[in-house]
């Protein structure tokens, strides 16, 4: 077994903290409850496209762009200070329960936790703080200039840490953001498979939730000793 730290990083919108339910809130409120399921699922076909063509916005400019869109297909006029609604909301956006005990265990058994997330400092520091359990870094696409499924958070975590792949694991709920890309990268990875999804990818372990983390990511990497 390699010498070193084993690591655990993290997406954190989906898989820490209920990015669908602090969005759902929002559009809700914007768009009304009858249509905020629909478009919900609309946010989430935008997103991806809007990252994809400018790389180097920051995750508040993103949703922007995308709350932006999804008003002009519905004919709505946004106002100015309604463009920035998710902005504002998102550092207040839920943890899932089960989620500080299951870091907290973690880091028990002695796992170096990071977070790989496509948003911006302020967002990601706000919602660490509201988790409340220590992390060892967190890296941010608004700092790296890449948003995942693209390689570069994953280089920028191996460069500042040195850690050794075969003491690391990657935990995500995104198929697409992170699960499929870890695969491609020969990386062990958890999917937390909140929605009881299908997906054509083979991930280490799948979860539905965080709550047998700490034993599952034993299983995946042993403790040195």
């Amino acid at each position: 077994m390699a010498d070193g730290p084993r690591w655990v990083t993290f997406d954190c919108y989906g898989t820490l903290i209920d990015w669908n339910a602090g969005l759902r809130s929002e559009l809700a409120r914007i768009f009304g409850e009858t249509e905020a399921d629909r478009l919900l699922q609309r946010y989430h076909a935008i997103e991806p496209v809007v990252q994809s063509d400018d790389p180097s916005l920051g995750y508040r400019e993103v949703m922007a762009e995308v709350l932006a869109r999804l008003a002009a297909e519905e004919g709505l006029d946004l106002s100015p200070e309604e463009r920035d609604a998710l902005g504002r909301s998102l550092p207040s956006w839920p943890v899932f329960d089960e989620v500080p005990d299951a870091l907290a265990a973690a880091r028990e058994r002695g796992w170096s936790l990071g977070i790989l997330s496509n948003t911006d400092r302020g967002f990601i520091d706000a919602s660490m703080e509201r988790i409340g359990v220590p992390f060892e870094l967190a890296i941010v696409a608004s700092e790296i200039g890449s948003y995942k499924p693209d390689r570069g958070h994953w280089d920028a975590f191996f460069e500042r840490t040195g850690a050794q792949p075969s003491l690391h694991v990657h935990v995500g709920a995104s198929v697409y953001h992170d699960i499929r890309p870890a695969g491609e990268l020969g990386m062990r990875s958890i999917w937390i498979n909140r929605l009881g999804e299908e997906a054509d990818v083979a991930p280490a372990r799948e979860l539905p939730d965080l709550s047998r983390l700490a034993e599952t990511l034993d299983e995946l990497v042993r403790r040195p000793g």
